[in-house]
């Protein structure tokens, strides 16, 4: 699930990382998914197994919050509008909500893998 990313790199170097973030700031607002009233792990894809799983792992409550911030998104495309300024998601509340669950289980499935694939030798005697 997950991709390569660049953040790491970025953010271990001050310098790229004060160029950097003027541009991802500009970026992250042109994306438009705040204004929707979305967080950034509402645009994560779900045909994925890991990501339908960590689905599943979600607290109800927020699953059901998760549930009505893409059904109101919908709504506000379907009307070619807007949030108001009071009910778009403001950049403090923008959280990761299920990227931690995807890593968890990503690291089950790796573990399980390694686990599968370990050859055990009983020592002669």
């Amino acid at each position: 699930m997950s991709a390569p990313s660049l953040a790491g790199y970025i953010m271990k170097r001050p310098w790229l990382k004060r160029w950097m973030m003027p541009l991802a700031k500009w970026y992250v607002d042109a994306a438009g998914y705040r204004k929707l009233g979305l967080k950034v792990d509402d645009l994560i894809p779900e045909e994925n197994e890991v990501v339908l799983l960590a689905l599943k792992r979600l607290p109800p409550k927020e699953a059901y919050d998760r549930v009505f911030r893409l059904r109101r998104a919908f709504q506000c495309s379907l009307a070619h509008q807007l949030l108001p300024k009071d009910q778009q998601t403001k950049p403090e509340d923008d959280d990761m909500y299920l990227t931690p669950i995807i890593k968890e289980i990503e690291a089950e499935i790796r573990e399980k893998e390694d686990l599968e694939a370990m050859v055990v030798n009983r020592r002669k005697k």
